[in-house]
């Protein structure tokens, strides 16, 4: 059967406003990694990784290290860099088919004011269409069968896990810790075909062309931690045990009790979690190199001067801090990600930008940047008068929510100057809603927990009540529609 796009009136008068578009733009270059803990980054202070590429794209832009993701599971994070959208108003709310070829996305609108816009690598459309990118590499169509997580959903309710099961799990590790450690053989060769296939296309690319919007996908940093030993050899011994206090995970909220309990993290040998964490940051330096290729081709390119370079992740990784791995947690080990612009043509580079924002903020400073109009129904709020001017007032604010798996219910999170809040919805009527909140400048890990706290009640209410009217809905609500089975074609904007 024959597919047939189906775009809204409203979009199409969106593209006719910014096909009159006649000023020269910059090109834009977007690079994305998997599962990036901006911890891990020389850029944002951590003497012991080696980013030198990364490094330096910083010290020639500009660095933001209070960079949310939408949410903290891939194909939900990337959503929202596609539609402009929060997760709850794209309903794409884990690793599922996302929303239908046709859907208002930000290479369409870029591709209607005159760019070409492609992608090579990773993001995870799960065979929903491209949304206006022309694909240089398409890796995920060349994986085997199994070789991608993919939650399947077919319509109807949902379920949890129940509020009090907790199975025994009889010292069995998460399957992500079975392929693990140094090897001498190459490792990566997806990620460097995507990006040689990006090279290539700089390479050939010519100034009188149109201007282009390039995203790269690469997998790494996400496991399998695989990683060559000679790069591995520089972290052996010298990478720091997680911080856990006594007691602390008997007291983690219940939803993080169940994450540790599905994805059997509950009893991971010392040794294991050392060479874990020695990997993660070999491998963190190892994608940092394969983008050096492409940044290093860049800047040998005339298209250099014209040209913004992006850099961010579409999640976290909490590397055993809180007693978890991999992402989908609200903490900042899974839910900040690194963010770099570069510029220099406009943009004095070694700058710091504190002020909390996400990936819809991003997606429509990247619209502005390229002189297009966005839908009115898309959130967040262009970044672009901050970065010209840093002394412009900025909103401070940035959301993630997960409504993923492995959890007996959903939860949000709003971060506001230096306080982060943590709305975990009921899991049931014998349980209530927990709640979590965190002054992040005396207690940047999120070691202590202040909900309980009689001064800080009024607080939590106005961030639950800012949280509310950002998003249109409680999270209660957010996460009744999730149970009731709200898929794309539901969007709730």
């Amino acid at each position: 059967m024959k597919k047939v796009l189906i775009i809204s009136s409203a979009f199409l008068s969106i593209l006719r406003i910014n096909a009159q578009q006649t000023e020269k733009q910059p090109n834009i270059l977007l690079l994305m990694s998997d599962e990036h803990n901006a911890n891990i980054l020389g850029c944002d202070g951590n003497p012991l990784a080696h980013t030198p590429t990364l490094d330096g794209l910083a010290k020639s832009g500009i660095y933001f290290n209070s960079f949310y993701c939408s949410s903290p599971q891939s194909v939900p994070s990337r959503q929202s860099l596609t539609t402009g959208k929060y997760v709850s108003h794209h309903n794409v709310w884990g690793n599922t088919p996302g929303v239908p070829e046709g859907t208002p996305s930000l290479a369409r609108l870029l591709n209607a004011v005159g760019y070409e816009s492609y992608l090579s690598g990773k993001m995870h459309y799960m065979g929903v269409g491209n949304h206006g990118f022309i694909v240089l590499d398409d890796q995920e169509k060349k994986k085997k069968d199994g070789e991608l997580e993919v939650e399947t959903y077919n319509g109807g309710k949902r379920k949890r896990i129940p509020a009090e099961y907790f199975p025994d799990n009889k010292g069995q590790l998460g399957k992500e810790f079975r392929d693990l450690g140094g090897v001498d053989k190459p490792v990566g060769g997806g990620d460097r075909k995507v990006s040689g296939a990006v090279i290539d296309f700089i390479q050939n690319r010519k100034k009188s062309d149109k201007p282009f919007f390039v995203t790269m996908g690469l997998s790494a940093p996400h496991y399998p931690l695989t990683v060559p030993n000679e790069i591995l050899a520089k972290y052996k011994g010298k990478i720091p045990a997680p911080e856990i206090p006594d007691g602390y995970l008997e007291n983690l909220p219940l939803n993080y009790r169940h994450l540790r309990n599905d994805r059997k993290l509950e009893n991971i040998p010392a040794s294991t979690i050392q060479l874990a964490r020695e990997c993660y940051y070999a491998k963190v330096e190892w994608m940092d190199s394969v983008m050096g290729t492409v940044i290093e081709t860049m800047r040998k390119s005339p298209l250099y001067e014209n040209t913004i370079i992006i850099y961010m992740s579409d999640h976290g990784e909490n590397l055993g801090e809180h007693g978890m791995w991999w992402k989908n947690t609200l903490y900042d080990t899974g839910s900040r990600v690194p963010l770099i612009i570069s510029y220099p043509k406009k943009w004095k580079g070694g700058q710091v930008l504190h002020e909390a924002s996400g990936t819809v903020d991003l997606v429509q400073t990247i619209a502005e940047m390229a002189g297009a109009k966005t839908p009115a129904d898309w959130d967040g709020n262009s970044m672009l008068s901050w970065i010209n001017n840093t002394e412009t007032k900025w909103k401070d604010l940035a959301i993630t929510e997960y409504y993923g798996p492995y959890l007996s219910s959903g939860m949000s999170m709003i971060r506001m100057g230096d306080w982060k809040y943590v709305y975990h919805t009921r899991p049931d009527k014998n349980h209530p809603a927990e709640l979590e909140l965190f002054n992040l400048k005396s207690d940047p890990k999120e070691l202590h927990n202040l909900a309980k706290e009689p001064l800080q009640q009024k607080r939590m209410k106005e961030m639950h009540a800012t949280l509310v009217k950002q998003l249109g809905e409680d999270p209660e609500e957010s996460e009744l529609r999730w149970k009731r089975g709200a898929i794309p074609t539901d969007s709730k904007k």
